[in-house]
């Protein structure tokens, strides 16, 4: 079959940006820039760090990406109600310090879908809003389907990636291998009054339940993978990306339908590219008409002045 993708060759320095949520076509690569929306905010980055505000709530963390130096005075950056402490890189474990009384959780919202905030042992708090850009464009089509969409979302975490193609009018599966963050989606999902979508919260491994939906002939018309770098399934099930996603997408290929929409593919690697992850779409999606784009996740601080990259995908989609 003749299919359409970026063309490397053809726009190599192309740079493409837009304010975010958002994203313009063409080029490669493809920069999704997310600017942020009234419950999140990044206020300044630098010296391996960045100070973002989540709701009411200003964070202060690691941030390897952010080599520049801080623009904002040194006492915005005292201000913080939280702070991390320990290792620096992406998986690293450490404690927060909390410089004021704050509730365990707190309540921020993206459109229709609410969410809860909440400190977790390795720097995060719940959500990742670069991924503001995917949620944009997923919603975007399952609105313009002209049927309810199925989609899978795997490595699906808190649920928010899960919460907006439901809300849009999408049957979801969404599959962790944790059970907390399983029942923390769960209450995202209580918490936007939307317990009459149509959710399937799996508690399972990745990798394992693609492989069973590639034997029972299961079909969906979206997916959204959000893997890890590392990870175990319930039962010990080891996931490496550098290994477990070449395996992995093939079969991913397979429970796409014939009239299948998209497919999103996300990484926080640093060790790759976002050209390796394009060579790995674009080889498994050989054999289907669409269109592959890849480059990286932005947050633009709030002034507008400065970009800081968070992550690389690649994503295919049937026009």
């Amino acid at each position: 079959m003749t299919r359409r993708s970026a063309d490397p060759a053809a726009s190599r320095s192309s740079v493409q940006t837009s304010a975010g949520p958002g994203e313009t076509s063409g080029g490669w690569p493809l920069m999704l820039e997310t600017a942020g929306w009234e419950d999140y905010a990044l206020l300044d980055m630098g010296h391996g760090r960045k100070l973002e505000r989540y709701g009411p709530v200003v964070v202060d963390r690691p941030e390897p990406q952010a080599m520049t130096r801080p623009r904002l005075p040194e006492k915005r950056w005292q201000a913080a109600d939280a702070v991390f402490t320990g290792q620096d890189d992406d998986d690293g474990p450490g404690r927060w310090r909390l410089n004021r009384d704050l509730p365990e959780t707190w309540p921020m919202a993206y459109g229709p879908v609410r969410f809860l905030g909440r400190f977790m042992s390795f720097r995060h708090v719940g959500v990742f809003p670069e991924q503001a850009a995917h949620w944009a464009w997923i919603e975007a089509q399952v609105r313009a389907a002209d049927r309810p969409l199925k989609v899978l979302n795997l490595f699906g975490y808190t649920g928010l990636a899960s919460l907006v193609p439901a809300a849009a009018g999408a049957k979801v599966t969404h599959i962790d291998a944790s059970k907390k963050a399983i029942g923390w989606a769960r209450e995202n999902q209580a918490l936007s009054g939307l317990d009459d979508l149509p959710i399937r919260w799996i508690c399972e491994d990745a990798m394992k339940f693609v492989a069973r939906e590639v034997k029972r002939g299961n079909t969906y018309d979206g997916i959204i993978l959000d893997p890890p770098k590392y990870g175990r399934g319930p039962k010990g099930e080891v996931w490496d990306l550098y290994q477990s996603l070449p395996e992995m997408l093939p079969m991913i290929e397979k429970i796409l339908g014939p009239d299948a929409r998209f497919a999103i593919l996300t990484a926080y690697a640093i060790r790759s590219s976002f050209v390796a992850l394009h060579e790995l779409m674009d080889q498994t999606f050989q054999r289907r008409e669409g269109r592959i784009e890849s480059g990286e996740l932005v947050l633009r601080c709030e002034d507008g002045s400065r970009a800081l990259s968070t992550s690389l995908f690649s994503r295919w989609s049937a026009s």
